[in-house]
């Protein structure tokens, strides 16, 4: 019988380039930067890496859909290396897939890394449909903003919101992120901004403004992964601990005949309720310390917050306002700025998300620093609310 993941991997050292608008570098430069962090972290010879996953949404460097790319930017020891995409999930889907091979004691150590050079491509959101997709998600009269604006519609139909209450706690959500991103160095966005600001924005797809919409951006982030006791030996006297990784995938449900209103995400719903009972999690409220969110766009990070059981239906919104998932509040959420200022390239945001998680869980997030936080989760989104991919991940102190 399964028993799970928990417990039975650590993270050894992750690693993240700056996130931006880098038109200097490509995406060998940018997978470069994250892993030599990582490396400076785990203080090993890169020899003892095993295997490595590779996720990554495009690729600019002309070698299809394999491995090579990371493999001959990173000079890797002549391991497998496996290209994995899974939307904007496809960051946690290459942790994944590293957690899973040591978990399952087929090596000790193992790689993952996420890239996206999306700057000089004209990438204004996920791409057209091609051969190999599922054509229906990317028809021309949809768009990601559009979709995700009527996720807020229903949601605040759903629950009898009145449209300037929730474009205030949109707005709320946004300025929290853009405050949060400030002192971040890596972060793609870091200026503060105002209610007002937010509130006046030009509109993108109502009710979302432009200060509800994430920024395309440029960047790479990896983990290293390998055993508790093997992490130990290396001088990890505590090291972070993968307590659950849970994934769920839209099998088309939400799309037929089904009881799915349009005011929140299915697979969330799932993915959450699996991830807690593997990370044996009664209360998530009470036992996490903080959240990564997939805030592709403000109304995402409410929708979420009530689907992954950190707030009551319909009161999400009330509670942004409240100031509760603001970095002082009581579950600080996008700590680093999340998507929203952080920044989102598609393949490697999902391990961007761990990085903030295993820097506060590690005590080294700077300025930004929670205190001790003793357990963290991400939700990792890919497509739209009504066909996707949603990963959960938890973390927590050895």
């Amino acid at each position: 019988m399964a028993t799970g993941i928990k417990d039975k991997v650590a993270i050894l050292a992750m690693g993240c380039s700056r996130f931006g608008e880098r038109w200097d570098v490509g995406q060998e430069e940018l997978m470069v930067e994250a892993y030599l962090e990582a490396l400076g972290h785990a203080g090993i010879d890169p020899g003892m890496i095993e295997a490595a996953w590779y996720s990554s949404h495009y690729d600019d460097i002309g070698a299809g859909k394999a491995g090579t790319p990371m493999a001959q930017a990173l000079r890797l020891p002549a391991i497998g290396v496996t290209r994995v995409e899974n939307f904007c999930a496809g960051g946690t889907e290459a942790f994944r897939g590293a957690v899973y091979a040591v978990a399952s004691g087929a090596v000790d150590m193992a790689l993952a890394v996420g890239v996206e050079k999306l700057k000089d491509t004209g990438f204004a959101g996920l791409p057209p449909a091609s051969r190999g997709t599922f054509a229906p998600m990317y028809l021309p009269t949809h768009t990601n903003p559009g979709n995700f604006a009527q996720l807020a519609r229903a949601y605040g139909a759903r629950h009898g919101i009145a449209p300037h209450d929730l474009k205030r706690a949109m707005a709320h959500t946004s300025m929290k992120s853009h405050a949060n991103a400030v002192t971040n160095k890596n972060a793609h966005l870091r200026k503060a901004i105002t209610m007002e600001q937010a509130l006046n924005a030009p509109m993108v797809a109502d009710p979302l403004g432009l200060f509800d919409c994430c920024p395309v951006s440029d960047g790479a982030a990896c983990a290293i992964v390998t055993t508790p006791d093997i992490a130990r030996s290396l001088g990890a006297n505590a090291p972070v601990l993968v307590k659950a990784i849970q994934l769920v995938t839209s099998n088309g449900w939400e799309v037929q005949q089904s009881d799915w209103n349009g005011a929140y995400v299915h697979t969330a719903r799932i993915a959450a309720h699996r991830a807690y009972a593997e990370a044996g999690i009664g209360d998530p409220r009470a036992a996490l310390s903080l959240a990564e969110l997939h805030d592709c766009f403000s109304v995402t990070e409410l929708v979420t917050l009530e689907d992954i059981g950190l707030a009551d239906e319909g009161t999400a919104w009330k509670r942004m306002l409240d100031g509760a998932f603001d970095a002082d509040g009581a579950l600080p959420c996008q700590v680093d700025g999340g998507l929203k200022c952080f920044g989102h390239p598609v393949g490697a945001s999902g391990l961007r998300m761990l990085y903030e998680c295993w820097l506060q869980l590690t005590g080294q997030a700077g300025a930004r620093q929670l205190g001790a936080p003793s357990l963290a989760l991400t939700h990792n989104l890919g497509g739209a609310p009504a066909q996707n991919v949603c990963s959960i991940t938890i973390l927590g102190a050895d």
